[in-house]
């Protein structure tokens, strides 16, 4: 009954058939209460979107995949004290936790939500130092800017211990055979003894010590089946005590990001934030697949066939035994949910066969002759088989070195660089929606609008049921006053998932572009509610509350922005503004700095931190800044203009007709040009030519402010005429 129920539960979590996995294993662990069952049962709860549930039926368990879940559990309800604490020794809490690169990363990911950065990238880079295919771990570091060069990453030095990690090597397959050939004859000969329970529990006990050696932790898809008595294992962490919410009865914090879900939905579309914290697992086990499945799947049936001919003939002692070498090596060569379910299948067969045949024993030499011929068989399919596995791994850290170049380059704000890199993939890689989307994010950086447009529609066409980097879109959108285009993107994005904070962030910006502000406040306020650690939707409502004239609050927005990610240059930018505003010039040009020092390729930075210069009377500084505009965006004319207003302030007054010469061509319908022109005309004594162009100002309809200006301009100049006639 026991391998019965957590065959469906196994199969209906594969299914997605989420609730009647967590009803069937409530069943399982009620009939067969024990660590192991509750560990499945924890699995069924996260899947189907229930932490608190598996958080509680896991608090005080004691095996390593327990506290495992238990931490994934904690860090859905954002329990970052509790989740640290399962996973780290608690004795020690400076000693290495012996689970592999899954928790390593989601220490990182705790240490970087608790704003210990330090400790966060010394553990993303022990992620990629014991499995340097873990992309997600490299995607935070470049997040944070602290990642190394993709070549050091996913070099051709690394091939070898990808293969050490997924495939393992011959002396090792071999030491676990000469392992088992040590067990007594009782162990042996012994099979009809055993209940079916006792037998699935011990070959589950097998796939996960070699799961668990090859893949370096515990892992969340697979059928993992511990023994009871393996707790005492030095692998495994005892119970953390000093946590006062784990040993208290207090409820923790509700989990409020999930209210909004019904339980028809939960059962039916898939958790977001589950998603975007084991993509990284999803990832690696699909290149995995690719790279290793069919190999080890062909070396386990042509096994699985030698083995079932040569059972004809023998007793039923090697049939089992057979079965028990054939069970070891599909637990090497496929994932622990494939080899759960081929085990429990092969020993169907093996059962009925035993029962048939249970009369007749064979010896024992002939049993050891079937087994040589089998570690034979799989020593040379591992030979036969590595060549092909070591180039496909070297073909997959070529791509993955490519793609994170690529992604390096675009955290650091090298956008040119960036697509640079990206236009080295295959067409098959570039033409697919992650990198199309970076491909636009690079041109949105740039401030080429257009070509991001185009880049990102691309993404939208080849995968429409993508939203990462939908909001930057948005935006794009916006820029280009593309109020047509934006509101078919926002309803598109809420026909995909209207629970997402992308789609709130581009409903807010079609809000914000048709000046409905206190809508597009909201809409980005329920953006944060929906992902609190969504910091571009902090921005955007601090964008919001500037255009409104609310500055306290806008900064509030802006610094929490900043809390959730110190690297998120546009509200740094946007502090700058606000100060600028206010004309606390020195608060200013700190935080215009800051955003500087992030985003040093940005023309639009420097052209306002060279305005915050100029307004502290720092003209030389001021402008070199706008030089250094100039230099990386041409076709912004906001530097040029600034600039040769600066070489009015200097005395240089040629070279800054030329300039706006050169400007009037660009833009020939800008009233402050043809100002700024009247008055260099004005000091070189050219009455007529100042007279014509503050004319020309004023027939482009300026603002009141610059009118007021311009007009006092032509009295100052008409001023001397009329003293000379008097005289």
């Amino acid at each position: 009954m026991e391998a019965l129920l957590v065959n469906y539960v196994e199969k209906s979590l594969e299914q997605y058939m989420r609730r009647n996995a967590v009803f069937l294993c409530e069943r399982l662990y009620a009939e067969f209460p024990s660590e192991v069952n509750l560990q499945l049962l924890a699995r069924c709860y996260l899947n189907n979107n229930q932490p608190h549930s598996a958080y509680y039926i896991l608090k005080g368990m004691q095996m390593a995949q327990s506290r495992f879940l238990f931490a994934i559990a904690c860090l859905e309800m954002d329990l970052f004290c509790e989740a640290e604490a399962a996973l780290l020794p608690v004795k020690d809490l400076c000693a290495e936790v012996p689970n592999g690169a899954a928790v390593q990363y989601l220490l990182g990911i705790i240490y970087r939500d608790t704003d210990r950065k330090n400790k966060s990238i010394e553990h993303f880079r022990k992620t990629l130092s014991i499995d340097p295919m873990f992309w997600a771990a490299y995607e935070q570091l470049c997040m944070l800017g602290e990642a190394e060069e993709a070549a050091i990453c996913f070099g051709d030095a690394t091939v070898p211990c990808v293969q050490e990690h997924y495939l393992g090597n011959a002396s090792s397959c071999l030491q676990i055979a000469d392992t088992d050939h040590s067990s007594d004859s009782s162990q042996r000969f012994g099979l009809e003894y055993l209940s079916r329970s006792d037998l699935k529990q011990r070959e589950g006990n097998n796939i996960r010590v070699m799961c668990e050696n090859n893949h370096g932790g515990p892992s969340l898809t697979g059928a993992v089946r511990q023994s009871k008595n393996s707790c005492c294992s030095t692998s495994f962490l005892s119970t953390p005590s000093p946590v006062p919410t784990q040993l208290s009865d207090v409820a923790p914090p509700p989990l409020v990001r999930n209210i909004h879900l019904r339980q028809s939905e939960d059962s039916l579309r898939p958790n977001t934030q589950a998603r975007g914290k084991f993509a990284c697992d999803n990832e690696s086990a699909q290149i995995r697949g690719s790279l290793f499945f069919d190999s080890g799947l062909r070396r386990s049936a042509r096994l699985a066939v030698g083995h079932r001919s040569l059972n004809t003939s023998q007793g039923s002692e090697n049939k089992a035994k057979s079965l028990h070498a054939s069970t070891k090596l599909s637990s090497e060569t496929c994932s622990s949910t494939f080899c759960q379910g081929k085990l429990m299948e092969t020993y169907e067969v093996a059962v009925s066969e035993f029962g048939a045949t249970s009369s007749s024993l064979s010896s024992t030499a002939d049993v050891k002759s079937i087994q040589h011929e089998i570690e034979n068989t799989k020593l040379s399919s591992f030979i036969s088989d590595s060549a092909t596995i070591k180039s496909g791994i070297s073909n997959t850290m070529k791509l993955l070195r490519t793609l994170g170049e690529g992604y390096r380059h675009l955290c650091m704000f090298r956008c040119k660089e960036a697509l640079n890199v990206y236009q080295k993939l295959s067409s098959k890689q570039y033409n697919t929606g992650w990198i199309l989307s970076q491909v636009g994010k690079a041109y949105f950086e740039l401030v080429d609008y257009l070509n991001a447009d185009y880049a990102f529609s691309l993404a939208r066409q080849i995968s429409p049921y993508n939203l990462e980097e939908m909001d930057v879109y948005s935006t794009v959108l916006y820029h280009l006053k593309q109020d047509m285009k934006l509101k078919y993107l926002a309803q598109e994005m809420i026909l995909v998932d209207r629970f997402a904070p992308q789609t709130w962030c581009a409903i807010g910006n079609c809000y914000s572009l048709q000046k409905d502000h206190e809508s597009a406040l909201k809409s980005f306020q329920r953006a944060v509610q929906l992902n609190s650690r969504f910091a571009y939707a902090h921005t955007l409502s601090g964008h919001e509350y500037v255009i409104m004239e609310d500055y306290g609050k806008g900064v509030e927005c802006y610094q929490t922005s900043l809390h959730v990610d110190a690297r998120h240059y546009n509200s740094w930018y946007g502090l700058g503004m606000i100060y600028l505003c206010q004309e606390k010039f020195e608060f200013a040009e700190h935080h215009f700095r800051q955003a500087y020092q992030i985003n040093p390729l940005s023309s639009v930075i420097m052209y306002y931190l060279g305005t915050t210069l100029e307004a502290l009377k720092r003209s030389e500084e001021a402008l070199e800044m706008m030089e250094k505009a100039i230099v990386i965006d041409n076709k912004n004319p906001l530097p040029k203009y600034s600039k040769a207003k600066l070489l009015v302030t200097l005395g240089k007054l040629n070279e800054a007709l030329e300039i706006l010469e050169e400007l009037k061509e660009c833009t020939p319908r800008e009233s402050c040009i043809y100002a700024l022109m009247g008055e260099i005309y004005k000091r070189n004594k050219k009455y007529d030519k100042a007279m014509l162009h503050f004319g020309i100002a004023l027939d482009l309809k300026p603002s009141i402010v610059d009118v007021a200006k311009i007009e006092a301009a032509i009295e100052k100049l008409i001023i001397p005429d009329e003293m000379e006639e008097s005289l």
